[in-house]
């Protein structure tokens, strides 16, 4: 694969950081099939563990997200480096694995453990785009975080099958040994990228990120617009396991093709469509981009809980995928087009906890809802706010329609 055009970027830095994020994409695809699928299947087939515990595993990511705000605040009072820190909370990620690992018949262990594993797992990744902003020219920043995504994609959709199988027959015990093994090699490749510092503070305001939103009208309003859209879509997705693993929803699917369904049929259609929409976000307007990514969201969540077969599920489970991957991109490069190098860590910071907050509260909702009303209303209710946060941007994307040439926001 070769590197697009730097331009004036130092081309030698861009390309290390570039083949050490291919790398680390191995490792990190492979750890993302516990998020995806195994920890709640674990929990919901192994330890039938209650709804309160199933939402705290999945909402435990997005705790991670919320403390990312102080972390970036802490980095520039401390003046470490962000590839330190983010290597750091792997490592102790791995240690979160190791735990639910050693715990095959303690329920209550194995749920501190992926718990502790998922915080610190998801506190690293905000600072990543930090190092994309640092090393990754802005012409083709979108084009190499989507060719390390189609990596990471591919690891997925090809661990959903097989580790499936493999839990099955051999327990759960060596998977999570091995994402902890996983996770100690993302941190070795971030380490080895060349370090970038956040601009040094000797004093900690802790919400002095959110100075930014009243400054900043535009950011401002796309932080409510991604608040609805994404807690739309964290509701749906705190259910996709649980809608087919569950018999009482009418499925009951075993790990395997629970495995093959959320993860490998998602992550194929991922694979296809992320390095197109690493090149659309390079070359469209923003608020276009973020319209297209909300339809396809939209579908594939109507599609996948209202229909009633194999083959709605999967239909609708492969237009999340193709959602996703650009929804991917967008998460974590669209801060780049509001602000400068120095101001970026802060508003992905502010981006990075609003999305914990909602990351918190959408599982324990979605469990909710599906217990009292079934997950027909989950998925109209998922919709509405998917549907009311798009509407948000409509004078957005017109405006950029009506713009000769168009240009980014």
């Amino acid at each position: 694969m070769t590197l697009p055009p730097p331009g004036q970027f130092d081309f030698s830095q861009q390309r290390r950081t570039f083949r050490l994020e291919l790398l680390r994409s191995f490792p990190q695809g492979f750890v993302e099939t516990a998020m995806a699928t195994f920890a709640v299947f674990v929990a919901i087939r192994i330890f039938e563990l209650p709804a309160w515990m199933k939402s705290a595993i999945l909402a435990s990511g997005s705790v991670g997200l919320l403390l990312s705000l102080f972390v970036v605040q802490f980095i520039r009072r401390r003046g470490w480096t962000v590839n330190n820190v983010a290597a750091g909370f792997w490592c102790l990620s791995a240690a979160g694995f190791g735990l639910a690992a050693a715990s095959p018949e303690h329920p209550h262990r194995y749920f501190t453990g992926i718990c502790l594993a998922f915080v610190f797992l998801a506190s690293a990744s905000p600072l990543m785009a930090q190092i994309y902003r640092k090393h990754y020219a802005d012409e083709n920043r979108g084009r190499l975080f989507s060719y390390a995504s189609l990596t990471r994609a591919c690891t997925v959709a090809l661990g959903g099958w097989v580790l499936g199988l493999w839990v099955e027959k051999q327990g759960f015990s060596p998977l999570f040994a091995a994402y902890a093994g996983g996770t100690l090699l993302m941190a070795l490749c971030v380490r080895a990228m060349a370090p970038v510092r956040l601009r040094a503070s000797h004093r900690i305001r802790w919400f002095d990120a959110f100075s930014h939103v009243g400054e900043n009208k535009p950011f401002a309003k796309l932080l409510v617009m991604w608040m609805l859209v994404g807690l739309g879509n964290l509701i749906s997705w705190a259910l996709f396991v649980e809608f087919i693993g569950n018999p009482a929803y009418g499925f009951g699917f075993d790990a395997d093709r629970s495995g093959f369904i959320t993860s490998t049929v998602p992550m194929l259609a991922f694979i296809v469509t992320v390095v197109p929409w690493g090149t659309v976000f390079d070359k469209l307007p923003f608020y276009r981009v973020r319209g297209m990514v909300n339809l396809f969201f939209l579908a594939g969540i109507l599609i996948y809980y209202l229909g009633s077969s194999l083959t709605t599920l999967c239909l609708g489970i492969a237009l999340h995928g193709i959602a996703r991957s650009g929804g991917n991109i967008l998460w974590m490069l669209w801060t780049t087009r509001f602000a400068d190098e120095e101001r970026l860590s802060e508003y992905q910071s502010v981006h990075s906890f609003l999305t914990g907050a909602r990351g918190v509260i959408a599982p324990f909702i979605a469990f909710a809802c599906v217990e009292h009303l079934g997950p027909t209303a989950v998925a109209v209710f998922a919709s509405a706010l998917l549907i009311a946060g798009t509407l948000m941007i409509i004078p957005e994307i017109r405006a950029e329609f009506r713009q000769k040439p168009a240009t980014s926001p």
